[in-house]
């Protein structure tokens, strides 16, 4: 009759380390990676709100006003910024109609992008760019 080899496999011990190295590594790497997909979102949205922006300059160039322009004769968002945000007129913080020579956009965030630290970002007709949030700056939300 042989000897039984001695059982292969990890001790519970072994187990539980491995399982608490994971546990911290993603403790360290989810809010990282959920900043990350936050910044591709808003980066869409603004894409968006810019290519408004152009739309409205455009239409000032074909009526020599901004006036006739309304929330409803928008350009739609595309993409994913169109799930994310919602294009109207009004600075960061209000709804606002445009005048004959200003115009006020901005992006509301809808979904998954509603508490997302930038709030409504927003442009003028002079390229002002403003944000709501109270969690971020002006630079951390456009410049990045």
């Amino acid at each position: 009759m042989r000897p039984h080899p001695l059982a292969a496999g990890f001790t519970l011990i072994e187990v539980m380390i491995v399982v608490a190295i994971i546990a911290i590594l993603a403790a360290i790497a989810y809010p990282s990676y959920t900043e990350q997909v936050a910044r591709g979102k808003r980066a869409d949205g603004k894409a968006g709100l810019l290519a408004a922006a152009q739309w409205m300059e455009r239409q000032y160039t074909v009526n020599n006003s901004y006036a006739a322009v309304s929330n409803a004769s928008l350009p739609a968002l595309s993409g994913s910024s169109g799930l994310n945000y919602t294009l109207s007129l009004g600075t960061a913080t209000a709804a606002s109609a445009p005048t004959a020579n200003a115009f006020w956009l901005r992006i509301v965030p809808t979904g998954s992008m509603v508490n997302d630290k930038c709030g409504t970002l927003s442009v003028d007709s002079k390229g002002v760019r403003t944000i709501s949030g109270t969690t971020a700056t002006l630079a951390t939300c456009w410049d990045k």
